[in-house]
């Protein structure tokens, strides 16, 4: 597919201000391919289908793809490329707006087990991984494009954790599958990417009802990322130092530790230490 010649014939042009880089490279396409494992029973939900050479090839392989586009002009491109394809659902939203069960449900109200592959604009990144992340039910799997930074953020390890790796690491498993260089877009962007799969944990660390309270504890602890944990957690919560003191040595965590050092069980512990307090 050539990208300059088909935005011509719509008269396109990609909008900076949605964050519209399309993929040139057909071999980052195949590595995408290989990472979401599509089969001919799989269901699709694709995000950001921009011009649907990812659509298409998602078409050749499963079952149905539901493919998200929040651009109306790209929306009407695809239904005219697409229309020979019955198993392509077309939709105008911003991923963002929608319940991804009622979206995928079928005739007789029941979701099917689904996998996710999206080229999302990088500035929503975090917003989009949590939204498909707390969905119910959750992908089967969810392969993105992320800026290679953030890409490799999400991936962390302790030491070097962030907000953002504990809110992906704590619902599932990241790695890296590929780098992609910016030249394997158009228009190309300042920075390079990378192809990450995420596999949801099976079951997740806690409860549904403590997942709120477990994440402000997080956010308390990342807050001021060069303070100690300990001070972090007084500021951030609310609490006295004596009780942060306690549930931090019942968690097993030194109190000179800062948030960046925590492995997602330990922040687990540490917010059940802290609960038990707090109750």
């Amino acid at each position: 597919m050539d990208i300059r010649a088909l935005l011509r014939e719509f008269d396109l042009r990609p909008h900076k201000e949605l964050g519209q880089n399309f993929l040139v490279d057909r071999r980052v396409l195949k590595r995408i391919l290989a990472a979401a494992e599509v089969g001919p029973e799989d269901i699709v939900l694709e995000i950001g289908s921009g011009l649907g050479a990812l659509t298409e090839a998602l078409a050749e392989r499963a079952q149905r793809v539901v493919a998200v586009e929040v651009d109306p002009d790209l929306v009407a491109l695809l239904r005219e490329r697409l229309a020979s394809l019955p198993n392509v659902e077309i939709v105008t939203a911003d991923i963002l707006s929608l319940d991804i069960s009622r979206l995928l449900q079928d005739g007789a109200g029941n979701v099917p087990t689904y996998k996710v592959v999206a080229n999302i604009p990088y500035y929503i990144t975090s917003a989009v991984m949590r939204h498909l992340l707390e969905a119910s039910p959750k992908p089967q799997l969810i392969v993105l494009m992320l800026q290679k930074e953030v890409a490799q953020r999400i991936i962390a390890q302790p030491g070097q954790m962030s907000l953002l790796a504990v809110s992906v690491q704590f619902y599932g498993q990241p790695r890296i599958i590929a780098h992609v260089p910016a030249s394997a877009f158009y228009p190309v962007p300042k920075v390079d990417s990378a192809i990450v799969r995420v596999d949801p944990h099976t079951q997740q660390p806690l409860e549904q009802d403590e997942v709120r309270p477990f994440f402000e504890v997080v956010r308390a602890g990342f807050a001021q990322r060069r303070k100690q944990l300990r001070n972090a957690l007084v500021h951030g919560l609310g609490v006295s130092a004596e009780r942060i003191a306690q549930a931090m040595q019942e968690a097993g965590i030194d109190e000179q530790r800062r948030a960046q050092t925590l492995s997602i069980h330990e922040w687990v512990a540490l917010y059940r230490a802290l609960r038990s307090k707090m109750e």
